[in-house]
């Protein structure tokens, strides 16, 4: 689990973390006893194949699924006992989504699209101020369409970042990106990690992107295989992709 962590320093303390889905083929085991401390602020990088349990310790962590035993605590809380209503305040105030595909509202701005979020947030940054820090501060009134892949995804991110999330989680976020447009969009969460001290967890098929990370988890048939800490990180222009 890497290096011992207090508890006042930990967003996130998992243990014996399980998963498991009943379909008509019988049980899939997504996660088999998942152990993990993750620490405040820190970025991560969790790689692996498809159907590894990485998206689904995400959607955990994200409040967006439930486990089938174990625990989660956030910040001590315990999250795995927290009702619907709980889960669903805990999704609004703490935790910013980014996924491959933007999710961006085709009929509205990029300044609007931001302010989908703002809106409802307990204290958020202007939609100005989060498009600013993507650097989109040129394209506020431009519609989905006008924009590149890359200009997407980052408008999803300042829409993620806008409420001050404590825990960002982004899903594959330049999966559908040129190597390029992808660079732009990890030095956008790297500088909004940053900058709003958030907890950032990037999942990715990509191993390329692990030098950027605190630490690199990889998972494979539901279980965490390996966890490597890097000694010093590369910024997004630097990597091999």
């Amino acid at each position: 689990m890497g290096a011992a962590s207090s508890s006042d320093d930990l967003a996130f303390a998992i243990r014996d973390l399980r998963k498991v889905y009943v379909t008509g083929a019988g049980e899939v085991h997504a996660l088999r006893g998942v152990d993990l401390d993750i620490r405040r602020g820190e970025m991560i990088v969790l790689l692996g194949p498809s159907g590894s349990g990485k998206s689904t310790l995400l959607n955990i962590l994200g409040g967006l699924d439930r486990a089938s035993s174990g625990s989660v605590k956030f910040h001590g809380r315990e999250l795995t006992e927290a009702s619907d209503r709980g889960l669903t305040a805990y999704r609004r105030d703490s935790v910013g989504f980014i996924f491959q595909f933007f999710n961006l509202v085709p009929s509205l701005t990029a300044r609007e699209n931001v302010a989908l979020i703002t809106e409802i947030a307990r204290a958020p940054m202007a939609p100005e101020e989060a498009l600013q820090r993507v650097g989109l501060s040129d394209r506020l009134d431009h519609f989905p369409a006008q924009l590149s892949g890359g200009q997407q995804q980052r408008v999803a991110v300042a829409r993620a970042i806008a409420k001050r999330p404590e825990i960002l989680l982004c899903d594959e976020p330049t999966g559908s990106l040129d190597s390029e447009s992808g660079v732009q969009v990890l030095e956008a969460l790297v500088g909004v990690t940053r900058d709003v001290g958030a907890t950032t967890m990037i999942v990715s098929h990509n191993a390329g992107i692990a030098a950027m990370a605190d630490r690199v988890i990889r998972f494979r048939d539901g279980r965490i295989t390996e966890v490597v800490e890097n000694a010093a990180k590369l910024a997004p222009r630097e990597m091999q992709w």
